[in-house]
């Protein structure tokens, strides 16, 4: 029992200061911009808006009806819930305090899938690497997407990892169910993780002997993600009178990452022309009679296939920015100049690249304990291969870092290649 209560404190310390950092920061953020700026990123006003519409009944759109589509639901949902209690007038510290309980769970999550895959030390240890590590408390200090994204996205590998584990099928059956739920809550709050499910079962066919089981998880998991979608996709075919599986911003982030004056980074200054080139060209009939589609399935088709256009002819160039954007998502320090003083490029450096060496050193030494210990590095690669076809930044790089953590306590708890007596049971 006394043990059991220290175990406890820990972690109520753990979660308490994972909360109060990045609250603090979040606090000093805001006041860094002042009193006459809400956000620093563009995006953060997009998921305000929408979360304000959401909270006052309005249609969901972003400030024009061709721009029903443009986000998600999932963070703008949970910024509604705040606007319902604190009105429109919300203060902005009122979701840097969401993002940073959300930080906190995701802390949580770590320590719970460390612990899973070691032992309650490895567990303390994640849990503390996560709750103090800067590119996790940044996430859970600014109003975007990502600090609501990361605890569904390591929720659904928790899950996978559970049902890997489990005895029974039917165990197994509902683990990656409710992995695949929490796989849709993820793609809801990023679009770009939709593809992650497919990705990762096609892999874990590939390297895990044990393919049945595999095919069984894979497919309960993938009912799981499609009953839960099936509202978003249901209303988006209401709206635009297509089957669209998140946005329509893909094409707008595919011609971000791909067109003639790429340099890796985001630069969205191109929309406002190809909108304006779609408003003046006439829309083409539906050849079996049907309405014509939206502007904003058009704008988004339009953009995409400049950018496929493009690529196709500029082959030579798609690899020089994936190189580029490589360096982006995996640099030592920040990329953006407003980041890049000194004493905070030295800061990113000094915890971000120690912790990516124990994170691959975790991959050397536990991928041959079976398909969770892949697991853990799967984000890492899916996530930089994505944005090498689209815009890179250390930004996308932090979730998966998350999942890196896991690894990364395993050495640091002194774990070496072999494995647990139930890792060797199921192999």
């Amino acid at each position: 029992m006394p043990r059991l209560r220290s175990h406890s404190t820990t972690w109520i310390c753990i979660l308490t200061v994972a909360i109060g950092v990045r609250l603090a920061l979040g606090v000093w953020w805001q006041a860094r911009l002042g009193p006459e700026k809400q956000f620093f990123f563009g995006d953060s006003q997009t998921y305000w808006v929408l979360g304000q519409a959401i909270a006052r009944g309005d249609p969901y759109e972003y400030q024009s009806p061709d721009r029903r589509v443009f986000r998600t639901p999932g963070y703008p949902l949970m910024l509604a819930g705040l606007f319902r209690v604190f009105g429109d007038d919300m203060p902005v510290t009122a979701a840097r305090a969401l993002s940073a309980a959300l930080g906190g769970l995701a802390v949580g999550i770590v320590g719970w899938w460390s612990t899973l895959l070691f032992d309650a030390r490895a567990g303390r240890i994640a849990g503390w690497i996560a709750a103090l590590y800067p590119g996790a408390v940044s996430m859970g200090a600014f109003v975007l997407s990502e600090a609501p994204f990361c605890p569904f996205m390591l929720l659904q590998l928790v899950c996978w990892t559970m049902a890997w584990r489990s005895a029974s099928s039917r165990h197994a059956t509902l683990w990656a169910a409710g992995g695949g739920v929490a796989a849709a809550v993820a793609t809801l709050v990023r679009p770009s993780w939709l593809p992650f499910t497919a990705f990762a079962i096609a892999i874990a066919l590939v390297l895990d002997s044990h393919r049945r089981r595999q095919l069984l998880i894979g497919a309960a998991m993938a009912a799981g993600l499609i009953v839960a979608m099936l509202p978003w996709w249901i209303r988006n075919a209401q709206v635009t009178g297509r089957f669209v599986a998140t946005s329509l911003q893909a094409g707008a982030s595919l011609y971000d990452g791909l067109n003639p004056s790429a340099d890796g980074s985001s630069n969205m200054t191109f929309v406002p022309e190809f909108a304006a080139a779609e408003h003046t060209a006439e829309p083409a009939a539906d050849p079996a009679g049907g309405e014509r589609d939206t502007f904003e399935y058009r704008l988004d088709r339009r953009m995409h296939g400049a950018a496929v256009e493009w690529a196709n002819a500029n082959p030579d160039r798609v690899a020089q920015l994936a190189w580029i954007k490589f360096v982006r998502i995996w640099n030592v320090w920040p990329n953006d100049s407003a980041f890049r003083s000194w004493p905070l490029r030295l800061a990113v450096f000094f915890t971000y690249t120690p912790l990516l060496i124990l994170g691959l050193v975790g991959i050397w030494r536990f991928s041959p304990r079976g398909w969770p210990y892949v697991l853990a590095w799967l984000p890492a690669v899916y996530l930089t291969l994505l944005h090498m076809a689209f815009v890179g930044s250390i930004r996308y790089r932090e979730p998966a870092m998350l999942a890196l953590t896991v690894l990364a306590a395993g050495v640091l708890a002194g774990y070496g290649r072999k494995g647990s007596a139930l890792d060797e049971a199921r192999a």
